[in-house]
């Protein structure tokens, strides 16, 4: 049940409200009664998926912005109407082109001069912690960086959200790559021994703490790890759940860490990318061999997460 706008709720503006993450934003800050804001660019142009899904929000309460990164004021008019901008434009499209919007916008907000909290696009690992990453996927963190960089400099109130493996992309595949879906032929690959830790996270979940953040003075200038406890599993546990809801033993395969690194020849940038970012959370464990000062489930155990296992009987 949504709950009802109060004066005390901050008002929110999400920018790429139509993706993947950014709609369950929207949905969220709805949901726990922030008035809120979606920008709509005119670069969706004839895209009447996206478009439906704008006017969806609007039925739903939100309130559409028209604001376009190819004109400076429109930005800083549409930042000027709330309290905490939210970015959530793909990680998928994050090269080049989507640093430069984030990079306009963090100037918007500069120039605004209102912004309480400024949520970047991040969403996944923490870049801060890649610095050592392989090439070519390093870029993805060094970018991210940069648009903290800017943050920092601009001297935005921020929080980073931190928010590891979304369950569409590594739990419903067993985290094999090139699949979404489990294995049909019963057959899976294992990255190395597959014991090393990762954290999965239902991407309604991701939502739900991010939003949870925005008026939290515990989350300000800080970045907030979401690693729900049941939920920071090895790859071989993951692939055991799965075998325990359809009762089948999956006949497993592992690859060395050589060979999964050798596969990245003759690759596309993207599979490159892919590779390298599989290396560091399945082989190097990336995600869980640091410490953390802020965990979401702990600062906010009124939420119930969804568990992996529940996340998986979806595919069944």
């Amino acid at each position: 049940m949504e709950e009802k706008l109060g004066e005390n709720k901050s008002k929110v503006l999400v920018v790429g409200g139509t993706g993947y993450i950014g709609k369950r934003i929207v949905k969220e800050s709805l949901k726990q009664g922030h008035p809120t804001y979606v920008l709509r660019r005119p670069e969706i142009g004839l895209d009447i998926d996206k478009l439906q899904m704008l006017m969806s929000f609007k039925k739903k309460g939100a309130r559409l912005i028209d604001g376009s990164f190819s004109d400076h004021q429109s930005l800083v008019r549409a930042v000027k109407q709330v309290d905490v901008v939210i970015c959530a434009i793909s990680g998928v499209h994050f090269r080049s082109h989507n640093i430069l919007l984030q990079l306009k916008l963090v100037d918007a907000i500069k120039e605004a001069g209102n912004v309480k909290r400024f949520l970047p696009s991040e969403f996944g690992m923490d870049p801060a912690q890649m610095g050592h990453a392989l090439e070519p996927g390093r870029v993805t963190f060094d970018e991210k960086m940069t648009v903290r960089k800017a943050i920092h400099e601009a001297g935005i109130p921020f929080t980073y959200v931190s928010a590891n493996c979304f369950g569409g992309y590594f739990v419903g595949n067993l985290s094999q790559m090139g699949s979404l879906t489990p294995p049909m032929d019963h057959k899976v690959s294992l990255y190395g021994d597959g014991n090393v830790k990762a954290i999965f996270l239902d991407e309604d979940d991701i939502a739900t703490y991010t939003i949870k953040t925005i008026d939290d003075p515990r989350t300000l200038n800080k970045t907030l790890y979401l690693r729900p406890p049941q939920n920071i599993l090895s790859q071989r546990e993951l692939v055991g759940i799965w075998e325990k809801l359809i009762d089948k033993e999956l006949i497993k395969t592992s690859i060395t860490e050589e060979d999964f690194l050798a596969s990245m020849k003759g690759m596309d940038f993207a599979g490159q990318v892919g590779v390298g970012h599989f290396y560091h959370i399945f082989y190097e464990g990336c995600l869980t061999n640091f410490e953390v000062e802020l965990e979401a489930s702990s600062l906010y155990p009124e939420v119930e997460y969804t568990r992996v296992v529940e996340y998986l009987i979806r595919y069944m």
